[in-house]
């Protein structure tokens, strides 16, 4: 969604308000497509004493396999980010505003930055997933294995003749 902010940065105290849905079903992240509804996005840019700030909300569901076991997780996200607009950068400021020359924002990609920044870097069926067991591949969750999980050192190894 492309928005015209020319109004919002030209009067005070102007609002822009945008909600709409973001397909992004077709984004290939890791290796799968991990957004398998909309992205419902509100996002609002407001001009208070001559800066102009945008606050997004993306609400969404995302699928993963599981970390540790595998299992495909389904989670529900609400984030909010914010971000100052500026017509022109000057300096090493490039990372703290999102810059609008022709008072024009192509939110849809910003929204997508945010989002892809924010997930979080592990995911888990649930918090206590007890992962697959390293020797039969058990799914520790839904059965229990009866490997020896017992690790000796191989160092020691030849102490085990001992006894």
């Amino acid at each position: 969604m492309l928005l015209n902010l020319k109004k919002v940065f030209l009067t005070e105290d102007e609002k822009l308000n945008a909600d709409y849905e973001l397909d992004l079903h077709e984004l290939d992240f890791n290796g799968t497509h991990p957004f398998l509804t909309p992205v419902k996005v509100s996002a609002n840019a407001v001009n208070r004493a001559g800066v102009v700030n945008l606050a997004v909300t993306a609400a969404f569901d995302y699928t993963a396999p599981c970390d540790r076991c595998g299992e495909e997780t389904i989670t529900s996200f609400c984030r909010s980010f914010n971000h100052t607009l500026v017509q022109s950068l000057v300096g090493e400021n490039e990372g703290e505003y999102i810059e609008t020359p022709d008072f024009m924002l192509e939110l849809d990609e910003a929204v997508t930055t945010d989002i892809l920044l924010d997930l979080p870097s592990k995911h888990l069926c649930k918090e206590d997933c007890r992962g697959l067991c390293q020797k039969c591949g058990a799914n520790l969750n839904k059965e229990k294995c009866t490997c020896d999980t017992r690790e000796i050192d191989p160092r020691l190894e030849a102490l085990k003749s001992l006894l």
